[in-house]
């Protein structure tokens, strides 16, 4: 398969330079079209103090203003958004945007988001059986036709419609490390994703995706494997240090000159990674822009 990439975009604008988001993408995605194929936005609320966007009206907008993108969520928090209109809303999205948009889904995990915005912060356990019944009343509102009824254990819907029925269904994504939610990527996804993650973890989660997959019948290379996280790349020590903030480390990013990121990388592409969807640390610095599309990128899409 092909290898892919794509840009994570940041969660928010800086304090006091609200229209610098916007304007370092407008000066940027020019020279990344071509290499990058998608757009990601991860869906959370807030970070401490930190200007932080919404995440599906991030992507919606990011469709109609970069028709030269897919576009995706890294992943939706399910319990933030009632599965049906979920549902309505992924195939609304994949219908304007001509077949572009990627449902990326997971259990939700950020519990000062929940309580701050009044949701319900069940056990993990229950948060996934709530992921299973989105998952389901998702597949079949894309897929089934006419009338969708569903009664599930938390979800339930009666004679619900979705049309226009997109065509085809938004590719499904679901994200998670865990056993149980890795069970449903093998069940539901057509795709996989393990973000923030090193290679030694990659295959030990990997492992046990490739034992789900056994047990129930399904090929594992049908099931497309991916990586999100942080790029951290630079010519000099000082550079890298700048661009890892104390905070990206090469256990959960890739974090070095372009020659150990190109290494790193492929090594999660002999491990079966086809797909990265990478936050580029300082993305519109050019020579940032340069090293990534001029090295990073042609190198690990040629071996």
């Amino acid at each position: 398969m092909t290898i892919s990439f794509g840009l994570g975009l940041f969660a928010g604008p800086e304090k006091g330079n609200i229209r610098g988001w916007m304007d370092d993408l407008d000066a940027s995605l020019m020279h990344y079209e071509g290499d990058m194929e998608s757009l990601w936005m991860t869906d959370h609320f807030f970070w401490e103090d930190k200007p932080t966007y919404e995440a599906w009206t991030t992507i919606t907008y990011m469709a109609a203003k970069y028709p030269q993108f897919a576009v995706g969520p890294m992943v939706l928090g399910q319990s933030y958004r009632n599965p049906a209109l979920l549902a309505k809303m992924g195939a609304t999205l994949q219908s304007l945007s001509n077949g572009r948009m990627i449902m990326g889904i997971g259990a939700g995990w950020k519990e000062d988001e929940y309580r701050a915005y009044g949701f319900p912060y069940p056990a993990a356990g229950i948060r996934l059986e709530q992921l299973e019944e989105t998952l389901e009343i998702m597949r079949r509102m894309w897929t089934e036709p006419g009338k969708v009824t569903y009664h599930g254990k938390h979800y339930h819907v009666v004679d619900a419609y979705c049309e226009p029925k997109p065509d085809p269904a938004p590719t499904l994504l679901v994200g998670g490390g865990g056993s149980k939610t890795m069970m449903l990527a093998a069940r539901y996804a057509d795709w996989w994703n393990l973000s923030d993650s090193s290679l030694e973890r990659y295959l030990d989660r990997l492992g046990v995706l490739r034992q789900h997959c056994e047990a129930i019948g399904r090929d594992l290379s049908t099931l497309r494997l991916t990586w999100y996280g942080r790029l951290a790349v630079g010519r000099t020590d000082a550079e890298i240090e700048r661009r890892a903030a104390g905070r990206w480390t090469r256990d959960i990013a890739f974090v070095g000159t372009p020659e150990r990121v190109i290494d790193e990388m492929r090594r999660f592409v002999d491990a079966g990674v086809t797909y990265f969807m990478i936050e580029v640390q300082e993305f519109a610095h050019p020579d940032v822009i340069a090293m990534v599309t001029e090295e990073i990128i042609p190198r690990v899409k040629s071996g």
